[in-house]
């Protein structure tokens, strides 16, 4: 894969680390600090885990799921008619349930008191950097976005129990990116490609050595619910009846979802409590006038908007700029006509109280 054509970033003793034109690689060896205030973490749902699916590492297939009739247990006339389509409908309730008991498994959850308790060198800060240029990364090799994001939850597990020294978190962020890739991409990138990235500060055995670090302090446990796995089917909860255009809405969904990824943070909040969150704020963005939550949302997705409240405020001051601002990758992904141009949309300065309120529908 060339690089030649790739300028290269710089970075100085006298300056934080700021963003400078796409394809700017060079090692993330300088972070500056500055932490994010704390937040209470909320109380995660109940769950069981259904016995009869086995298979872990299967956290993509909502992807697959039929775009309607989602919640229906049972297979109808008017659902055979869509024969191209996989016979999983009698599934959905028992796929669902099973990704939800696996995401609060505890050897899948980062801890969210990580820089304090484990890291001695690198700051919250330092991981918004770093994830930020994983962003320009992933853009640049066309990955998919459930690989960035498998990659980032790799990433907040590993330092969950692994101290590592900012000299060595760029290639373990590279070294996260590779590992997702084997596990998403149909053609992932090499692992020398992964080498160039940082205009080879590192060396292919330390990629490598790296990687195998990883997988052994994770124990192999790669297939990670994450937010792109629940956002897929809200969001085709969240289209039925909807007047806006379902490409500029998932287009803000995504952008709302790789924000939460800047931010240290969110990590304390479940994937699907991130998912619901995205798509509240995504229809107050669109719609500020109308309550974004339903009760079809609220039945459909587990959890009613007072659940939300203090995930979808952070999720609206990262919009807002309000935090995380000198991250700018994100931001400027989303800026292309492709992306539909989401992250230029104007938002309401604040969200309304009313809306977190009990009362659904």
């Amino acid at each position: 894969m060339e690089n030649g054509g790739s300028k290269k970033r710089t970075i100085t003793n006298e300056s934080p680390i700021a963003l400078v034109p796409k394809r700017q690689r060079v090692v993330l060896e300088q972070f500056p600090d500055l932490n994010f205030p704390d937040y209470q973490s909320i109380q995660n749902p109940q769950c069981t885990e259904n016995p009869n699916l086995t298979k872990s590492e299967s956290t993509s297939i909502l992807s697959l799921l039929p775009i309607s009739n989602m919640d229906n247990p049972v297979c109808n006339k008017s659902n055979a008619k869509r024969e191209n389509q996989p016979i999983i409908e009698p599934y959905v309730s028992d796929i669902s349930d099973y990704l939800r008991a696996m995401e609060i498994q505890e050897k899948r959850r980062p801890d969210v008191d990580y820089m304090d308790n484990v890291q001695r060198s690198i700051t919250t800060n330092m991981r918004g950097t770093l994830v930020d240029w994983l962003v320009e990364v992933a853009d640049e090799y066309k990955l998919l976005q459930e690989t960035l994001h498998l990659a980032v939850s790799y990433i907040d597990r590993f330092l969950s129990i692994e101290s590592v020294d900012r000299s060595k978190l760029q290639l373990l962020g590279v070294s996260a990116l590779l590992i997702a890739s084997k596990y998403e991409e149909i053609t992932p990138p090499k692992a020398v490609d992964f080498c160039e990235i940082t205009d080879n500060t590192y060396e292919l055995h330390e990629v490598l050595e790296m990687e195998t670090h990883i997988l052994k302090s994770l124990k192999f446990e790669m297939g990670n619910p994450n937010v792109t796995t629940f956002l897929k089917r809200f969001v085709v909860i969240a289209s039925e009846n909807r007047k806006t255009s379902n490409l500029q809405f998932e287009c803000l969904c995504n952008y709302l979802a790789d924000l939460s990824l800047l931010d240290y943070e969110c990590i304390k909040f479940l994937p699907s409590v991130v998912a619901a969150s995205v798509i509240f704020l995504a229809k107050f963005i669109i719609r500020p006038r109308v309550h974004p939550w339903t009760l079809s949302l609220y039945e459909s997705v587990g959890y009613g908007s007072y659940d939300l409240e203090e995930c979808v405020i952070i999720l609206h001051n990262l919009y807002l700029s309000r935090r995380a601002a000198s991250l700018k990758a994100v931001r400027d992904k989303y800026k292309q006509n492709k992306f539909k141009r989401v992250s230029n949309l104007p938002s309401q300065p604040e969200l309304r109280e009313h809306y977190f309120e009990e009362v659904h529908g």
